[in-house]
């Protein structure tokens, strides 16, 4: 999204993600009646965090990111109906789209978690290809639209969030846990390889000892 362009709430960003899941998912459905959004929004599987909108919000949401040239009203119909201008307006591919629709409905996710759970958006050849799509989202010259999170305690791979709505909050506490609970770790690794090599010494020094008997 362009620098200029305003931030958006949890909602819009939900309603976006949940236009282009259904596009992608329940083509004969789409465009999405402003029910039908309701219904994708408030859903209890697949979002994080589980929402609870009503109609009047939404209409309230759609107004703005119509504004924005995001989504459009569709005509032709006895009942309202929206689609999105995601990629357009972004100007990405559909498989970036793919992951920062994911993104927008689960909440931060590691490369592995988004390849999964954009099975049925896009699927990816591999992480390897998962990853060259999230660096180039958060590399934009316009501006970029996802950023890598910094490693929790405990866990193997980092997560990716996306930038639609600003920056992340980052406590300190976790960065300083975490960057804490590395310097543990390499205190005890330096400590168990001197434990190491004082058996090793020992070893050879018994090994010596009996070959000169």
């Amino acid at each position: 999204m362009a620098e200029s362009t305003p931030m958006l709430s949890l909602l819009e960003t939900r309603i976006l993600g949940t236009l282009v899941e259904k596009q992608r998912t329940v083509p004969d459905t789409y465009p999405l009646s402003v029910n039908a959004l309701m219904a994708g929004c408030n859903q209890k599987t697949s979002r994080n965090p589980v929402i609870e909108t009503s109609e009047t919000e939404i209409l309230v949401a759609l107004d703005r990111l119509k504004d924005l040239g995001l989504v459009r009203e569709v005509s032709g119909s006895r009942v309202s109906r929206f689609e999105h201008l995601f990629e357009k307006a972004l100007g990405v591919p559909t498989q970036a789209s793919a992951l920062l629709t994911v993104l927008m409905l689960r909440g931060p996710q590691t490369a592995g978690e988004l390849r999964l759970n954009c099975e049925r958006l896009h699927r990816f050849a591999d992480i390897s290809s998962v990853e060259a799509f999230l660096e180039e989202l958060a590399s934009r010259e316009e501006g970029a639209l996802v950023v890598e999170l910094p490693r929790l305690p405990g866990s193997r791979e980092n997560r990716w969030m996306h930038l639609l709505s600003g920056e992340p909050v980052i406590e300190a506490g976790s960065v300083g846990r975490s960057q804490s609970a590395g310097a543990q770790d390499i205190e005890e690794l330096r400590m168990r390889v001197s434990s190491l090599e004082a058996e090793v010494a020992e070893l050879r020094t018994l090994l010596l000892d009996r070959s000169r008997e």
